[in-house]
C-alpha cells in the first residue's frame, strides 16, 4: 500500500492538489481544542471555553453545506480563495481582538466555523473526477482515510509543540494561517484538462439537479448517510468509556495514549489490509466491513487494565479506515456528479452528528453503567449499524457515470 500511495500521489496534477489538500487541513482536526484553551488562556471558565467552542461546530454545521453548494455552482477555486482569506482573518480577530466577555468572540466563532475552507470536500470530490482507474480511485480514498487517522493523531501534537514556544493564542495563529494559505494553494493548484472540460459542461447546464435538498433528494445517497452517522455513535460511545477507563484503571494522563493506539490500529489496517479491498464491488463489501468494525468494538470488552485497552483498540480499530474509504467510494459513486462537493459535506456532518450523539449517549451511560457497560452500549449499536448496512445493499448499487479512466490516456 505505501508504493501505491506514492505511485498515485507522486503523479503529475496530483501532487500538488494532495500537498495543499493536506495543510488546508490542518485546522480542522484541533480548532475546536485550540479555541478552549484560548479562551483559558485569556482568563475565561470552562463553561465560557465550550460555548466558544460550540458556536464554531454549530457555524460549521450550517456554514458548510451552503459553501459546498457555492463550489458545484461556481467552481472550487473562488470559494477555496475567500474561505483562505476569511477564515483566518476572522481567528486571529477572535483570537486577538477579543475576550472571553465579549460578544463579539462569539460572532467571530460562529463566522470561522461557517467560513472553514471546505478542502475536505473538495478534495475527495476532485477524487470522483479525475482520470483514475477505479484501483486508483480506490487507492486514494483509502488515502483519504489514512490522512483523517495520521491529521487526528499528529495535529494535537503540532498544537503542543507550537505551545511548547508560544502561548495558545500563538499556536491557533499560525494555524489557522497556514490553513487559509492551503485552501490558496488548492484553489490555484491547476486540474487536469478532462476535469475542467467537465466542470464548464456541469455549469453550463445551470441551477442544482436536486433543487432545494440538493443531493439529499438520492434515497440511496440518503440511506448511505443514515448508516455512516449509525456507525458513528459507538465511536462516540467510545470517546466518553475511554477516559472514563483509564481513569478507573490507571492515571489520566495515559489517555492520549490510549487514544493513540485507536487510531494507529485504524492506521495500520489500512495499510495492511487496504490491497485487498478491490476484489469485491464496493457496494458490497461495505456492510462486511461494517460488520468487521462491530466485531472491532466488541475487544475492549476483554480489557482489564490500560494497557490492555490500547492493544484492544489497536485490534478492534483495524477496520475503521476500510469502513471510511468505502464510505467515501459509494459517495463518489451515488452521488450526482454536479453535487459531488455537497454530497461529501453532508456525509462529513452525518459522521460528525452521529458522534455527538454517541458522546451525549455515552456521557449519560458512563456513570450508571460504568466503562464497559458503555463499551457494551457501542457494540450493540455498531451491530444496528451493521444491520443498516445489509439493509441498504439494494439501494447501494446505484451510481452515477464516472469519468474516463486514465488508461485513455487522461491528463494525470
Amino acid at each position: 500500500m505505501p508504493r501505491r500511495f506514492l505511485r498515485l500521489l507522486a503523479r503529475p496534477h496530483i501532487a500538488g492538489l494532495a500537498w495543499w489538500s493536506v495543510v488546508s487541513r490542518l485546522p480542522v482536526y484541533l480548532m475546536s481544542l485550540a479555541m478552549v484553551l484560548v479562551v483559558r488562556e485569556q482568563g475565561g471558565g470552562y463553561p465560557q471555553a465550550g460555548l466558544v467552542s460550540a458556536l464554531y461546530t454549530v457555524g460549521m454545521a450550517l456554514g458548510s453545506p451552503l459553501v459546498a453548494r457555492r463550489v458545484d455552482r461556481i467552481g472550487r477555486r473562488p470559494v477555496l480563495l475567500a474561505t483562505g482569506a476569511v477564515y483566518p482573518t476572522a481567528l486571529v480577530l477572535l483570537v486577538w481582538a477579543t475576550g472571553p466577555a465579549d460578544p463579539a468572540q462569539l460572532v467571530l466563532a460562529v463566522l470561522a466555523g461557517a467560513a472553514l475552507p471546505p478542502a475536505n470536500a473538495c478534495m475527495r470530490g476532485l477524487w470522483a473526477r479525475l482520470p483514475l482507474t477505479e484501483d486508483e480511485r480506490a487507492t486514494a480514498y483509502l488515502w483519504e482515510a489514512l490522512l483523517t487517522e495520521l491529521l487526528v493523531i499528529g495535529t494535537p501534537v503540532v498544537l503542543a509543540a507550537l505551545m511548547t514556544v508560544g502561548s495558545a493564542a500563538s499556536a491557533l495563529t499560525a494555524v489557522a494561517v497556514l490553513g487559509g494559505i492551503g485552501a490558496v494553494g488548492l484553489a490555484l493548484t491547476p486540474l487536469p484538462s478532462e476535469v475542467i472540460e467537465r466542470d464548464r459542461a456541469a455549469a453550463e447546464q445551470g441551477g442544482s439537479p436536486g433543487g432545494l435538498l440538493g443531493p439529499l433528494r438520492n434515497r440511496a445517497l440518503l440511506g448511505l448517510l443514515a448508516v455512516m452517522a449509525a456507525s458513528a455513535v459507538p465511536i462516540g460511545l467510545m470517546t466518553l468509556a475511554i477516559p472514563a477507563f483509564v481513569d478507573a484503571h490507571g492515571t489520566a494522563g495515559q489517555t492520549g495514549f490510549v487514544y493513540a493506539c485507536w487510531g494507529i490500529g485504524s492506521a495500520v489496517g489500512a495499510l495492511w489490509l487496504g490491497g485487498t479491498q478491490t476484489d469485491r464491488p464496493v457496494h458490497r463489501r461495505f456492510p462486511w466491513l461494517v460488520l468487521a468494525f462491530a466485531a472491532g468494538t466488541a475487544v475492549p470488552l476483554l480489557a482489564t487494565s490500560e494497557t490492555a485497552l490500547g492493544l484492544a483498540l489497536a485490534v478492534g480499530g483495524a477496520p475503521i479506515a476500510l469502513v471510511s474509504a468505502a464510505e467515501m467510494t459509494l459517495v463518489g459513486t451515488l452521488a450526482d456528479d454536479r453535487l459531488l462537493t455537497e454530497a461529501f459535506t453532508w456525509a462529513s456532518l452525518s459522521t460528525v452528528l452521529g458522534e455527538a450523539i454517541g458522546q451525549q449517549t455515552g456521557g449519560l451511560l458512563t456513570g450508571p453503567l460504568g466503562p464497559h457497560g458503555v463499551f457494551a452500549v457501542a457494540v450493540g449499536a455498531a451491530l444496528l449499524a451493521a444491520a443498516g448496512a445489509f439493509a441498504c445493499r439494494g439501494l447501494l448499487t446505484r451510481t452515477r457515470p464516472v469519468p474516463a479512466t486514465a488508461d485513455t490516456g487522461g491528463a494525470c
